[in-house]
């Protein structure tokens, strides 16, 4: 029996359920292998009393320690983040948070290795852990942890040290590993794991019959994101300007979203454009299968669960040279890369839009990222740690 402790501070909880879907996913598929156990560890960063009271994190409070998340044993323990300081004492405050509760933790499910599934705070906090357990640690870098706490300064040093420290790391793309050693983590270190993709719940429909649900006629492009500045939506809202009769339809929420409503109100597209708000993960099959494309003009990425859930809907894609970009789009049934300029997404869009690929072509090529895989995958990387680990003692 291999257990598991998955650390995670980017897990769904009933206040945000598409928050770190691809963690939950990636978990439960782990979890299903044989002869694996897992736990899971989803830390809430609170800031100190009296912030903590205000209605946005009084939600996260009243969340429960413990609980069962669609089969997963949960343990949500808070940790204290300082507003101001940058993150710089994240990790030592997560890690100091956890020990009591993994040393109670031991008593009953002694893991043998700890899966940190996000660099920062969680991996310096399981580096720090895995010391005090005896057991071996792995930890995956997914985008941001890198592009952002890896290069900021109250914080890089620490995740440098947790990626050389950790017993084995893990990469969602190529060009992430190439962007760990950039920062000086080993190459041979780094381990390719890709995300994966229900392929039984994403994949093509009647694309007119899907419009219909949600009162489109005619072409449509959708972005699928977190309304954050990174994530570029008014890139391709100002493309949208220069596609006449082309609806956008935008799933997500965030802080971006007044800046995003006045590109729209700037281009006057209010007729053709739709903010959606934070879309369930489980309507996303439909709302991708109903698009003629997806745009994402994002400025740094990992490898997006999007751009794959895209393609298994049969819906080419337009994005950036972000991340795996080039990994995903391998032909152009998958759609385009561009350089990140409304120009150039409104030459691409209108290009798929004149001569579309056939939707099973695009299809295809998500079928190499399937969640059986990526489980398999990680079931294999850990226990050769724990393997390694034991013939060290």
């Amino acid at each position: 029996m291999l257990r598991v402790l998955t650390l995670s501070s980017l897990f769904p909880d009933s206040t945000r359920p598409n928050f770190g879907i691809f963690v939950e996913q990636q978990t439960l598929g782990l979890a299903a292998e044989p002869g694996v156990e897992v736990r899971v560890v989803a830390p809430v960063g609170l800031p100190p009393w009296p912030l903590r009271m205000l209605p946005h994190y009084r939600k996260l409070t009243d969340l429960p320690g413990s609980e069962t998340w669609k089969g997963l044993p949960v343990c949500r323990p808070a940790f204290t983040v300082l507003p101001g300081t940058y993150g710089r004492f994240h990790a030592s405050a997560l890690k100091r948070s956890l020990i009591p509760l993994l040393d109670d933790m031991r008593q009953t499910f002694p893991f043998d290795v700890i899966d940190a599934s996000f660099f920062f705070p969680d991996g310096p906090a399981a580096v720090a852990l895995g010391r005090r357990y005896d057991v071996p640690v792995s930890i995956k870098a997914r985008g941001a942890d890198i592009h952002f706490w890896g290069r900021q300064s109250a914080t890089a040093a620490q995740v440098r040290a947790a990626g050389l420290a950790a017993d084995g790391l893990l990469a969602v793309s190529a060009a992430m590993r190439m962007d760990m050693a950039k920062i000086g983590l080993p190459l041979e270190k780094i381990g390719l794991h890709y995300t994966g993709v229900d392929l039984d719940r994403f994949k093509p429909l009647d694309r007119s019959a899907a419009k219909d649900v949600f009162g489109i006629k005619g072409p449509l492009v959708i972005c699928v994101g977190a309304l954050i500045d990174r994530k570029g939506h008014e890139i391709v809202v100002e493309a949208l300007a220069r596609l006449p009769g082309v609806s956008l339809l935008i799933a997500g929420e965030g802080p971006a979203r007044g800046a995003i409503d006045a590109a729209v109100d700037r281009a006057g597209l209010g007729d053709r454009v739709r903010l959606l708000g934070a879309v369930p993960h489980a309507d996303l099959p439909r709302l991708l299968a109903a698009a003629d494309v997806m745009a994402l003009a994002s400025e740094s990425e990992g490898l997006a669960n999007a751009w794959v859930e895209a393609l298994a809907c049969g819906t080419p894609i337009v994005i950036t040279e972000a991340g795996g970009a080039r990994e995903v789009v391998t032909d152009p049934a998958a759609g385009r890369v561009v350089p990140r300029t409304p120009a150039a997404f409104a030459e691409a869009i209108a290009e798929l839009l004149q001569d579309p690929p056939a939707p099973e072509a695009t299809r295809s090529l998500a079928t190499r990222f399937t969640w059986s895989a990526n489980a398999a995958g990680l079931r294999a990387h850990l226990q050769q740690l724990v393997a390694k680990h034991r013939a060290r003692r």
